[in-house]
């Protein structure tokens, strides 16, 4: 029941992710995006998103930047303020989750014509100021993913449990897939454009160890970088409790691992096909 559910959401949210992928086109005719293409998915952020999108540079590692907003069914006015502050905002017209918002931005940047994808939140908590520290390894060809990694660098918080957790999942991934890495969940992420299309993207809200799991399976090279989390600017976070949190969160990690893993076992070696 639980799994006829998910599918239920995820076939939902993909009509609703196509819907605005034609309503964006339809207002963006002819539109080309700059080689760098910062992707925020926004959920009742009005008040901070501003802030966010103003602190974005306009070239990073000597390339143009443009921004683009995926509105995940707000009911403030957050997409009038994004396209104020010089987003292109698409708009679901429901809320489907940060995973389906992050989807359609990554759809539409590579439709337009971005080389390199970085994420961030609407809610202020990553500085848009470390966006050349995480992107620079991935233009110089040193790296697929770049994930911005607060352990390494460091948090503005006092919440010892969401800090322990973090160190948690990051023992969980190294444990499940002989890569090492700090911070599995950082919302300031880098990557080549192309591994967007490439990796099984179909988890509603906790999709950042959903896309890293699947890159690491797809044979796509991740590094980290050090980088300040500072604490939210405005509004509440959408992300629950600590326990109900960390416990979807590691159901996704599992959950990712063994469907990918299953999927790798099943794939057949292109040399062994032609033995057969």
């Amino acid at each position: 029941m639980r799994t006829r559910r998910r599918d239920d959401a995820n076939a939902i949210a993909e009509q609703v992710g196509a819907h605005a992928v034609r309503a964006f086109r339809a207002a963006h005719p002819g539109l080309s995006l700059a080689p760098v293409v910062v992707v925020i998915p926004a959920l009742d952020e009005e008040q901070a998103i501003a802030t966010v999108l103003d602190a974005i540079p306009r070239q990073a590692c000597g390339l143009d930047v443009d921004k683009i907003v995926v509105d995940d069914g707000s009911t403030d006015a957050t997409a009038r303020v994004a396209a104020a502050h010089g987003a292109h905002v698409a708009r679901l017209e429901r809320n489907c989750g940060q995973g389906a918002a992050f989807r359609v931005a990554y759809r539409l940047g590579r439709e337009h014509g971005a080389a390199f994808l970085v994420t961030l939140d609407a809610d202020g908590q990553w500085d848009p100021a470390d966006i050349p520290v995480v992107l620079q390894p991935v233009v110089d060809g040193q790296a697929d993913l770049v994930l911005g990694s607060r352990v390494l660098g460091r948090a503005e918080t006092d919440d010892a449990v969401r800090q322990a957790g973090v160190r948690v999942f990051a023992v969980l991934v190294r444990l499940l897939t002989g890569v090492r890495v700090t911070d599995t969940s950082s919302g300031l992420r880098a990557m080549v454009a192309e591994l967007t299309a490439t990796v099984r993207q179909e988890q509603p809200q906790y999709q950042s160890s959903e896309l890293l799991l699947g890159a690491i399976f797809n044979g796509y090279r991740v590094a980290e970088r050090p980088i300040v989390m500072h604490k939210r600017v405005a509004g509440q976070s959408k992300k629950g409790r600590n326990a109900l949190y960390g416990l979807r969160y590691a159901r996704v990690i599992l959950r990712t691992w063994w469907r990918e893993r299953r999927s790798a076992q099943r794939a057949v070696h292109p040399a062994a096909a032609r033995a057969r």
